[in-house]
């Protein structure tokens, strides 16, 4: 399964793609989305959306997986990055692809096994888990760790969901 990771913000939106190959996880690409501050915001979300569909068109993700809104320092910026995050959140539904979200704990807690772990510690474990020469930049790196995070999740909810069913029959 490819998936398409995204951390969003409007200055710039990371994207990560990463392929789980049974077991392993395979680095397919990532990199960041950067937009003019002194732009309108309309079009800083229309670069947005417009760069994710070449990536989604480019990459051929089976699933998109969007980081959710944290505290963010006041509401105009929470106001800002939700604009960014209905911005990704489109791509994915466009293209129709089905669309996760996780919390900053979740992405943390499945990448390094802590919810609370340092930005530097998820960044080192997204290095090793991909086997990167080096780590990534880091709205890149976070948006490969939501991919991350949606690859352990995904399969964890099938082998439940197996169980489950298994134990209906």
């Amino acid at each position: 399964m490819r998936i398409l990771g995204i951390d969003p913000g409007t200055g710039t939106t990371g994207y990560g793609i990463v392929e789980k190959q049974g077991n392993r996880l395979v680095h397919i690409e990532n990199g960041a989305i950067r937009t003019h501050s002194g732009e309108d915001l309309a079009l800083r979300l229309k670069t947005i959306h417009d760069a994710l569909t070449g990536v989604i068109v480019r990459y051929a993700p089976q699933a998109v997986a969007v980081e959710q809104i944290f505290v963010a320092k006041n509401a105009l910026s929470a106001l800002k990055l939700g604009h960014a995050r209905g911005a990704a959140l489109l791509s994915g539904v466009n293209a129709r692809l089905p669309v996760f979200e996780y919390s900053a704990l979740q992405v943390k807690s499945a990448v390094v096994g802590y919810g609370r772990a340092e930005k530097s510690q998820v960044q080192q474990m997204v290095r090793m888990l991909l086997n990167l020469p080096e780590i990534a930049q880091e709205d890149a790196s976070d948006a490969l760790a939501v991919a991350i995070c949606h690859a352990h999740s995904h399969s964890l909810n099938g082998r439940l969901q197996s169980a489950a069913q298994g134990g209906r029959r």
